[in-house]
């Protein structure tokens, strides 16, 4: 088997707004979004077989389409996509990172070697019936899965006012969560604010995450921290709270404020998880396939954090039915993956896959049909694709 043909669309989806129950305007500390462009790639091979990938749009999404069609196609044209280590190893672009764009391909080559074995993607990783995969679920305050094939997720919300945040908290619980991840860093008051409110309004029913995206100084992220803390607080993680390879910074803010660090950006510059481990700058790992190069080596950070005695959860990018299903394979079928992944996908207004996954007691099922489990639906791709 050879692949013979790679094609990118890109496509622009609306979020549902905030008032009928989404997340739009989701507000971060650099940007506000209404919708998203994503990436679908679909990988062909001679065998008349497809694999389907996504990926967030870098720059625009003429550029990001360009370099996988035009760079790095030509790389693994004709070459077999059972060979996912070979392949990832030899994409090559000087001067830049190519995993990123390498990433969705990947994801469709273990589409398509699922699909040529009649096998799902969780169980071709093998990691799926370990002792940390059917032992350490997090669910303390949910009881057992209805569907032991299931992956908890946990609820993304942006920035808000704490009055508002408060209301959604309530509603994040009732359906079911047991953890809130929500954005911050455009200023540290209001961010300990509606952590507090939120926190009060669920009687630390919920657990949070707090992500600034890099927005705090080092001095912010300590009174964040500490004041957290103080209130009795205390936090899953803070996301990347400052800057990347700040590692020395990083490794204080746990010492002086007790809350678990949580690197994110830091773990997509090659060879930084091994640093942030020596330097002891990380508490939990907060990984994402798509900076990894795609499964394969999603999996390689995984062995690395796992034998640091690391907890590991999965990043979120606002993703379509493509790539839920390829994280909902991953983290289910490595081991070490023992906390929520992020996750957006109650927040699409439509997705561009036949059978949409749905949200049910805060968890997913993960597909049981042969490849990423997902059919497409080419008339949604030309309904929401960018001219």
């Amino acid at each position: 088997m050879e692949i013979t043909e790679i094609n990118a669309y890109g496509v622009n989806v609306p979020l549902v707004p905030f008032e009928e129950g989404g997340l739009a305007p989701y507000v971060t500390n650099h940007n506000s979004l209404d919708d998203m462009d994503r990436i679908l790639v679909e990988v062909k091979t001679d065998d008349g077989l497809s694999g389907w990938g996504e990926v967030r749009s870098f720059l625009t999404p003429e550029a990001t389409i360009s370099v996988i069609e035009d760079g790095v196609q030509p790389l693994v044209l004709g070459q077999s996509p059972f060979e996912l280590e070979k392949l990832r190893r030899q994409v090559f672009i000087e001067y830049t990172n190519a995993d990123m764009f390498f990433a969705p391909v990947e994801v469709a080559c273990w589409d398509i070697v699922g699909k040529a074995l009649d096998e799902p993607v969780y169980k071709l990783l093998g990691g799926w019936t370990t002792p940390t995969q059917t032992e350490t679920k997090h669910r303390s305050n949910q009881g057992e899965y209805d569907d032991e094939k299931a992956v908890e997720i946990a609820y993304c919300l942006g920035i808000l006012s704490p009055e508002k945040s408060r209301e959604r908290a309530a509603e994040v619980l009732e359906s079911g969560y047991s953890v809130l991840k929500t954005k911050a860093g455009r200023d540290w008051k209001t961010d300990v604010a509606r952590i507090k409110a939120m926190h009060d309004e669920v009687d630390g029913e919920l657990e949070f995450r707090l992500d600034p995206n890099q927005g705090w100084t080092t001095d912010q992220a300590i009174r964040v921290g500490s004041s957290l803390a103080d209130a009795g607080i205390y936090l899953q993680y803070m996301e990347q709270p400052i800057r990347v390879n700040a590692h020395k910074s990083l490794a204080s803010l746990k010492n002086q404020t007790g809350q678990p660090i949580g690197p994110n950006e830091d773990t997509y510059i090659p060879n930084n998880l091994r640093r942030l481990i020596d330097a002891g700058a990380i508490d939990v790992a907060v990984l994402d396939l798509t900076p990894a190069g795609g499964i394969a080596g999603l999996r390689q950070q995984a062995g690395i954090v796992e034998d640091a005695g690391l907890p590991m959860v999965h990043h979120c990018a606002f993703d379509l039915g493509v790539r839920t299903a390829a994280i909902l394979h991953a983290v289910y079928g490595i081991p070490g993956f023992s906390m929520p992944p992020d996750s957006t996908y109650y927040a699409w207004e439509d997705d561009v896959i036949e059978c949409e996954f749905t949200v049910d007691n805060g968890a997913i099922e993960v597909p049981e049909e042969p490849g990423l489990g997902i059919d497409i639906d080419r008339s949604r791709i030309e309904e929401y694709r960018i001219a």
